[in-house]
């Protein structure tokens, strides 16, 4: 054989090995195409049908809040409305509930998230509204949003990783139709789950299962609270100090609002095993504590008291301790609802408080404080400052950005999920998998 005819076989050796890479080539960009596809319809669906869900919880919580304004002696139902949720969650096999850690520990172990969450937490939620339990409602909205999205993977038939992605996918659906802050509400789901990993496989229908929610709230009429911050101070070294000193406050408060939260509800269980029993006395305490008080701004989610401090600049100085403690109590003797907004209004009292002592900005203060304790009992940073951007706009930009990285370092391992794991250190490029404390 000569060096032509040598050649001309190496050649054609050559171009047969490189057909089949080819072909495997296509193959695997049209499989990624088709799950590129998959996961767009599967997000406009997600955000359809739990955004949906999520309207109708919107406007059931406005109105279990108009009736509790309207009518202030639903108060004293409230044990009553614990009974009833107590038994509610027993019809529902829902005796040893965990909540949004339940969610949280489906995604790290593949667990379901069954879909009798949803009607559970949807009464429940309402009923603690209605009778003036100190809670919140975004929780519930994590709940609701899991559950449906877990289920709509069953009806698909898909596999236990792609279910995972379709849990992280409803939370994001309802926490954006509930609140209106789709971007966070997209990156939320994924950042609380890991600290120091995001599963970035589920952001393609995350993100679009979260703007869908969004806009199907918006065109049902679902209103959303918004806190525009302008005309802020200059971005010193001296408003940058105050700002730091402020964040650190606040993380530390991130960390006694957790400990009291897991406290409460600890101390009740050990010495209040019966749930019955438990609700009764929780929500008699929440009866008691609102008359010695003299006013009912502790009761419910309390956004209208963060609406004040933007407005006025002024609080009583105790309210964010009051605050923390009736939510412990609520949450801690079987009532339902969520932390997020709790946090907020202490982390906007608390705030305005700093304010009135030092003099610095009202409004800016009041933000800081929300969003550095909102990513201090959370561990998310990301979302953290995507929330501050869409509840009090861009021209914080800077002071959000200093407070909440501050906030995520000094709050250590806390925070409201127990079931949240740690993967990275906040101090060093070091692994640790552990569980928040």
């Amino acid at each position: 054989m000569n060096t032509n005819e040598s050649s001309e076989t190496k050649n054609q050796g050559q171009q047969t090995a490189e057909q089949p890479d080819l072909k495997r080539q296509v193959i695997h960009n049209l499989h990624r195409l088709r799950t590129s596809v998959k996961w767009i319809l599967i997000g406009i669906i997600t955000g359809l049908v739990v955004g949906a869900v999520g309207i109708a919880f919107s406007y059931a919580m406005s109105a279990a809040t108009t009736m509790r304004n309207t009518y202030p002696w639903l108060l004293y139902f409230l044990p009553i409305a614990g009974v009833l949720i107590v038994s509610w969650y027993y019809l529902f096999k829902g005796k040893h509930d965990k909540g949004t850690n339940l969610v949280i520990s489906a995604i790290h172990s593949g667990e379901e998230v069954p879909l009798r969450m949803a009607p559970r937490i949807f009464i429940a939620t309402v009923l603690t509204h209605l009778c003036g339990g100190s809670a919140g409602r975004e929780g519930a909205a994590l709940q609701i949003g899991a559950s449906i999205g877990n289920h709509i993977g069953n009806v698909f038939h898909f596999n236990e990783n792609d279910k995972r992605v379709m849990i992280m996918c409803g939370m994001s659906a309802c926490f954006s139709a509930l609140f209106g802050t789709p971007m966070a509400a997209a990156i939320f789901s994924m950042e609380v789950i890991s600290v120091g990993v995001m599963y970035y496989a589920a952001l393609v229908p995350c993100v679009i299962a979260s703007f869908v929610a969004h806009s199907l709230a918006a065109i049902c009429g679902v209103g959303w609270e918004s806190f525009p911050v302008t005309d802020l101070p200059v971005f010193t070294i001296k408003s940058a100090c105050i700002t730091g000193i402020l964040a650190i406050l606040c993380a530390i408060l991130s960390v006694i609002f957790c400990l009291l939260l897991h406290q409460t509800a600890h101390f009740f269980r050990k010495h209040v095993p019966n749930h019955y029993l438990r609700t009764i006395v929780g929500g008699c305490i929440i009866i008691l504590l609102t008359l010695l008080v003299g006013n009912r701004d502790y009761n419910g989610a309390g956004m209208d008291v963060i609406a004040r401090c933007f407005e006025t600049g002024t609080v009583f100085p105790g309210a964010f301790l009051l605050k923390m403690i009736f939510t412990a109590i609520t949450l801690g003797t079987c009532y339902k609802g969520g932390e997020i907004v709790p946090t907020f209004y202490v982390g906007a009292t608390f705030g305005c408080l700093f304010s009135m002592i030092t003099g610095f900005s009202s409004p800016l203060c009041i933000a800081v404080g929300m969003g550095s304790l909102f990513c201090g009992v959370t561990n998310s940073p990301i979302a953290s400052l995507l929330i501050c951007f869409e509840l009090f706009g861009y021209e914080g930009m800077p002071y959000y950005l200093l407070a909440i990285a501050l906030s995520y370092m000094f709050s250590g391992y806390y925070g409201l999920y127990s079931s949240q794991k740690i993967l990275y250190s906040k101090f060093k490029t070091t692994y640790i998998d552990r569980k928040a404390q």
